[in-house]
């Protein structure tokens, strides 16, 4: 990517050769390219919100900027490009949406999220930390920016407008508003699972900002919960665990239950916790951040409970999937079983019985399978 502040060269992670995705997109250079053009004063403390793969921070660098990002993903690709830039150890501070944000905010720089929850929540987290002469600017791309992003803007900064399209991406240009009486953030929000789903019917679920299905239970983790395997499992892993519930469910069904809760989500890692503290669960349990599986030790889990996720930001993609998959196999033991549950035309069977040579269907609807595989030994 080329820029006003030279030419850097930026990979996802993890890296794959065969990935054909890029590390950064033309909000991020319409970005860069209008702090250059306006010379926008980089002075101060600079926070970087929902840098994707670090592009931002990367570029900018020298001027010591803070990202904060929900993405373990995105923070080992921001390392992973500021070493390969050659930026000095230290030059950005990394922090996850879960830090307490800097108190004070001279130029805020937000790569507009998926989720406007966590747009949200995030902005209501950073305004206290802004002044009168804080610069702040947004970027995406035109489909991902609405009026209800504009209206978050316009209610928790202060008045926004938005620039001309540029290669389908736009900026979000934002004045601050101290005096500005702010609504209180609703972040994390609860609610009660509904009646119909075993042990956790009427248990309490948090939810972060971000995570998915923030304010009821998703149809497709309700049929799991209906199908998932009986007590004895011994060490368990809620592999992508969103809010914990699938993983809070075993728990409360086997006291004897070794639970680990995995997500490359803060947010969701955040929320798990908070909803097995909230339910007095007893047991054991972990909870950890991180690459799916690649933490966890060869040959030493018994059952690994996934949904993948099939969309890479705004990108329709089956890697997470089978990187789930690959990192299910090598972390079960001998006779170790997956359960997966997705949707019915993404042909999961398919890639386990590739990878397993074995993939038995236990449940199905119109749209959702759940799908049993068993490592051999």
């Amino acid at each position: 990517m080329t820029t006003a502040w030279g030419e850097v060269g930026l990979t996802r992670f993890p890296e794959d050769p065969r990935d054909r995705l890029r590390a950064w997109d033309a909000s991020d250079a319409y970005l860069l390219r209008h702090l250059a053009e306006a010379e926008v004063p980089l002075t101060g403390t600079v926070v970087v919100v929902g840098d994707r793969w670090g592009a931002l921070v990367t570029a900018l660098a020298a001027h010591r900027p803070v990202q904060v990002t929900d993405s373990f993903l995105s923070q080992e690709a921001t390392r992973a490009n500021l070493a390969r830039a050659g930026a000095e150890p230290g030059a950005v501070r990394l922090l996850t949406t879960q830090d307490p944000p800097p108190e004070r905010v001279d130029v805020l720089l937000v790569r507009v999220p998926k989720s406007l929850a966590l747009l949200e929540d995030q902005l209501s987290r950073l305004a206290p930390g802004l002044h009168a002469g804080s610069v702040v600017v947004g970027t995406g791309m035109v489909k991902e920016i609405h009026t209800s992003t504009l209206e978050l803007f316009e209610r928790i900064v202060g008045p926004t407008r938005t620039s001309l399209a540029r290669q389908k991406a736009r900026l979000i240009l934002s004045t601050p508003d101290p005096a500005r009486e702010r609504p209180e953030n609703p972040w994390p929000y609860r609610y009660a699972l509904p009646d119909g789903v075993g042990v956790v019917s009427g248990r309490t679920v948090v939810n972060h900002a971000g995570v998915f299905c923030a304010d009821r239970l998703d149809i497709g983790t309700r049929f799991f919960l209906q199908h998932l395997p009986g007590p004895g499992a011994g060490r368990v892993v809620d592999l992508g665990c969103g809010n914990g519930v699938v993983g809070t469910a075993v728990a409360l069904a086997d006291p004897a239950a070794e639970v680990l809760f995995l997500d490359e989500s803060f947010q969701a890692v955040a929320s798990a916790e908070a909803t097995y503290r909230a339910n007095g669960v007893p047991g054991h349990a972990e909870f950890r951040v991180g690459d799916g599986l690649a933490g966890v030790a060869p040959a030493s889990v018994d059952l690994v409970l996934c949904n993948p996720p099939f969309h890479s930001h705004q990108a329709t993609t089956d890697a997470t999937a089978w990187r789930m998959f690959t990192g299910a196999k090598r972390a079960l033991r001998p006779g170790g079983e997956l359960y997966v549950i997705g949707n019915r035309h993404l042909g999961y069977h398919v890639k386990l019985k590739r990878l397993f040579g074995n993939a038995e269907l236990v449940a199905s609807d119109p749209k959702f399978v759940v799908l049993r595989a068993v490592r051999k030994g």
